[in-house]
């Protein structure tokens, strides 16, 4: 048991038709390391790697082994000096259930109203709507929060630049190569802490974290030294499927991460993503996100022009159904 969308994913993961998962595992190879690579790669050469990447320096850059791991460490940090018994973090719901959750179990109070916070933790491009924020629209909602921590895992699909740029004091980021490099086996991840905190932070994660594997280090070197041709072919067939999705559905926000909201389905969320099911169909109920009215449907798969017509057949059926 991991948690519950990610069983809910892995344990309906045989349907004919997945529309449930958000990575790129199975529809992109990333690169193995070979021999040569085991034995040159340095976890300060991948800190450097990530910290070209996003803009910082690679003293700010922390290895862990997945933006899960990376997100539970910024906040239980952030979570130690809490001022009030009861202090706030910001959400902004629909979003990543890990997320939300990690607030509610460092002992956050969460909530999404605006002012003043002890936390703002988001997800960019946003899961599982989909959209990238306006660097304006970050900041109006962000204003007020003392620390932020972006989930920034779907920034790869894009070519927008890490917020980090943005220079903001109380800013943390995470990212991994789970989600556009399709690496999850490789097991990495990074969190970027703001500058005045990284020889705090550097502390804790050497009390808390664990060295990576070699094989781990040198594959993600290797991975991302073959950048290039894999987000290429990552957002050729991430574009095809997105606009096959907005011609079906040309409603909502434009899309930059390979996901979408679709809110209300007939049914509600859980009836309909268990009618799907029936048809072997796999979705994500909108109840894991905050929003029960709907689902989210993932877009990472060569097969997905298949796969959404098989969905909007479901969805055509239940909703005649539903104006009878």
């Amino acid at each position: 048991m991991r948690f519950p969308l990610a069983d809910w994913i892995d344990g309906h993961a045989a349907c004919r038709f997945n529309l449930g998962g958000s990575g790129m595992a199975g529809t992109v190879r990333y690169r193995r390391p070979t021999p040569g690579d085991l034995r040159r790669a340095s976890e300060a050469e991948l800190r450097a790697i990530f910290a070209r990447r996003v803009g910082v320096d690679p003293d700010r850059v922390f290895l862990t082994h997945g933006a899960t791991e990376a997100n539970a460490l910024a906040v239980t940090y952030l979570a130690r000096r809490r001022r009030a018994r009861s202090a706030r973090a910001r959400v902004a719901l629909p979003e990543y259930p890990p997320l939300v959750d990690l607030a509610r179990a460092a002992g956050y109070r969460v909530g999404e109203t605006p002012g003043a916070c002890d936390l703002a933790i988001v997800s960019q491009p946003h899961n599982p709507v989909g959209d990238l924020w306006p660097p304006e629209r970050f900041l109006a909602w962000n204003r007020g929060a003392r620390a932020t921590v972006v989930d920034e895992t779907f920034r790869e699909f894009t070519p927008a630049r890490s917020l980090q740029r943005l220079g903001l004091p109380g800013l943390w980021t995470t990212g991994s190569l789970t989600k556009a490099y399709g690496a999850d086996d490789l097991r990495v991840g990074y969190v970027v802490a703001p500058e005045r905190e990284q020889r705090d932070f550097a502390r804790f994660h050497g009390l808390v974290a664990d060295e990576m594997p070699p094989y781990s280090v040198a594959g993600a070197i290797a991975t991302l030294s073959d950048a290039p041709r894999i987000l290429g072919e990552v957002r050729a067939v991430v574009a095809r499927n997105q606009a096959l999705w907005r011609r079906a559905r040309p409603e909502g926000p434009p899309l930059a991460a390979p996901v979408a909201f679709d809110e209300p389905v007939p049914l509600g969320g859980d009836r309909f993503a268990r009618a799907c099911l029936r048809a072997s169909i796999l979705v994500s109920p909108g109840r894991f996100f905050g929003r029960p009215r709907g689902v989210r449907v993932g877009m990472t798969r060569r097969g997905f022009p298949a796969a959404l017509r098989a969905y909007l057949a479901v969805r055509a059926r239940l909703g005649a159904r539903g104006r009878r």
